[in-house]
């Protein structure tokens, strides 16, 4: 049996996760706490959930902090912080023996708990002798600071950067609140636990950023000079991020008045001969379609960022979900050469961004790069870039001292020179009509055949120039697991499990989703006997794409909860192990005929 796995299995990280309600400040302490672990030299990464409310609704914010690199989310508590009845009660499932508990034992009763270790904090009365009840979550920080040896001194650091702009008077308070949290349970509070979050001398320079941060980052170190957007969520915060360091660089932000007019300003400030991009989430992708057809056929360079989240329609704005693929790959009318990239994790959302811009003054084409709502929030540390490193790639220029120039001449790559406006020779007309190599309009039928695959003709070497595709496990597995966007976060945690069992798992990790990279997928596919494809999404986006393509048989495991998929739902839930320490993916047909899902000389279902 494996019933001995959580515990050999366990990591050297801590999972805090904070519970309250909209309103109650659990985002703003979560902050704090993040930048303070951060701060004192563990590596950390946070996940949060909140609603559209202002106040009330379900609101989360989970930090995991390690010596080492943090792959996931988890699946797993060591701590839970509740500062409302409702926050213990949503989350109480999430407790087991040996886990922590911090609640007010004013408006929280917990029952039920076998094994959970229990610390009672007087939130509200000790917030309410201060004045101030808003101060509940301060007080609860400074209990937790005391109980898990978190130094006062770089909680209040932070505590000071945040407030320093406001009201003095409110800087005092929130001082006080975190000393009086503090303070009472280092005097009334027995600590029973083991957990603490141990200093660390951090090895490397680094960065604290999250997925958003990280995208405007990457754009800047890439030559991005252009940003404009609609404001939508979870996109919204690149565009504040933008607005506050573009122009210093000399670069332009620009608030457009829907998707549409911040595509088409993109596309008319690249064809000016800047570096430009514009983000936004799945309704806005949808608006963007025509621009980014036109882009396409005038063979401009453009950067578009699509942050997803739970649709369709408005669908759930600060939810979770991988469901665009289709929109990105498929979205525009008639042959449309485009790359759609997918950022699995932070550095993805920072590196990836920078290879957006690469391939798209390379190829002159679109570019889209997917991120998510839980990446757009999820903060990690990431070492600092090493500038001189970083590969930028500009696009072709038009030589002004040839006697005459084609926009759009047929070469042998199908990539031809830009000029830029005002430069001398180099006049053409940049149409979303069909046209000849001058740019004229032409719509012969031998003319059309030849833009076409002309326009085609220029990814025909994309996959081998493309970073390659990485690779986890054995050379040969009974499973391969295929991932892409930031479920790959979950499922390498759930390999590493696999890999500490014996068990036969490999895992491709796919950053090119389009065009589809066939040579790689069918050299992993014919590695293993069956493959798995894991996606955010019902319809098994990237399954259909690859069965569509190729000639791989694919199971899926799909999740749309609006919650990103954890480790346990991969390893513990999906898979069975035999006594040989071979998995299969339940419920499906073996290569040898026995059915996975039967007993047979099963082990244990890996739970």
């Amino acid at each position: 049996m494996f019933h001995f796995m959580r515990a050999a299995m366990e990591r050297e990280d801590r999972i805090i996760r904070i519970a309250g309600e909209g309103g109650q400040g659990v985002i703003t302490i979560g902050e704090l706490l993040d930048r303070a672990v951060a701060q004192i030299g563990l590596n950390v990464l946070t996940e949060s959930t909140f609603t559209s409310e202002i106040k009330g609704g379900d609101v989360m914010f989970q930090l995991t902090a390690s010596p080492l690199p943090v792959p996931s989310q988890g699946d797993r508590l060591d701590i839970l912080v509740a500062l409302s009845d409702r926050g213990y009660r949503t989350n109480k499932d999430k407790l087991s023996p040996g886990c922590v508990l911090i609640y007010d034992h004013e408006d929280t009763r917990p029952e039920g708990l076998s094994g959970v270790i229990l610390y009672p904090i007087p939130m509200m009365d000790i917030s309410e002798s201060l004045g101030n009840p808003i101060l509940k979550n301060m007080v609860a920080l400074g209990a937790v600071a005391q109980l898990f040896s978190i130094p006062m001194n770089v909680l209040q650091d932070q505590i000071r950067k945040r407030f320093s702009k406001k009201d003095p008077s409110m800087l005092r308070m929130n001082l006080k609140a975190l000393e009086a949290g503090f303070i009472y349970a280092a005097e009334q509070i027995r600590k029973q636990d083991p957990y603490q979050i141990p200093l660390e001398k951090r090895k490397d320079d680094f960065l604290l950023l999250n997925g958003n941060e990280a995208i405007g980052l990457g754009a800047l170190l890439a030559g991005c000079r252009f940003y404009s957007s609609y404001p939508i969520t979870p996109a919204t915060t690149i565009g504040d991020w933008f607005s506050r360091y573009l122009p210093g660089l000399g670069g332009s932000v620009i608030q457009a008045e829907d998707p549409i007019e911040s595509a088409a300003l993109t596309i008319g400030a690249s064809y000016a001969g800047a570096k430009a991009m514009t983000c936004t989430s799945g309704p806005g992708l949808d608006l963007m379609q025509e621009c980014i057809g036109f882009a396409g056929t005038a063979e401009i360079p453009i950067v578009i960022v699509d942050v997803q989240r739970v649709g369709p329609g408005n669908g759930g704005a600060t939810q979770h979900e991988q469901s665009d693929l289709f929109a990105a790959a498929f979205g525009s009318h008639g042959d449309l050469p485009k790359i759609v990239l997918a950022a699995a994790d932070v550095r993805d959302c920072l590196y990836l961004t920078i290879e957006a811009f690469n391939l798209a003054e390379r190829y002159q084409v679109p570019v889209i790069l997917l991120s998510d709502a839980s990446l757009s929030r999820r903060s990690q540390t990431v070492s600092r870039p090493n500038l001189p490193e970083i590969r930028i790639t500009n696009r072709i220029l038009y030589d002004s001292a040839r006697s005459s120039y084609a926009r759009y001449q047929v070469t042998h790559d199908g990539i031809s020179p830009m000029a830029v406006p005002g430069q001398s020779g180099g006049e053409y007309i940049a149409t979303g009509l069909e046209h000849t190599e001058t740019g004229s309009p032409g719509y012969s039928p031998q003319g059309h055949t030849i833009m076409t695959d002309k326009r085609f003709g220029k990814l025909d070497t994309l996959e081998e120039d493309f970073l390659p595709m990485e690779r986890e496990g054995p050379a040969h597995a009974k499973v391969g697991i295929v991932s892409w966007g930031s479920t790959q976060g979950s499922v390498r945690e759930a390999v590493q499990r696999f890999q500490q069992i014996g068990a036969d798992v490999a895992a491709l990790y796919p950053k090119l989703l389009w065009p589809l990279p066939v040579k790689a997928l069918e050299t992993f596919a014919s590695s293993v006997k069956k493959v798995v494809v894991v996606e955010a999404n019902k319809q098994g986006q990237l399954a259909s794409m690859i069965r569509a393509d190729t000639r791989i048989e694919t199971h899926g495991i799909q999740t749309y909860s609006g919650v990103p998929i954890s480790p346990w739902d991969i390893f513990g839930k999906e898979f069975i192990v035999r006594r040989n320490g071979e998995v299969y993916f339940n419920g499906a047909q073996s290569s040898d005929g026995v059915q996975d899902g039967s007993q047979g000389d099963v082990v244990s279902r890996v739970r």
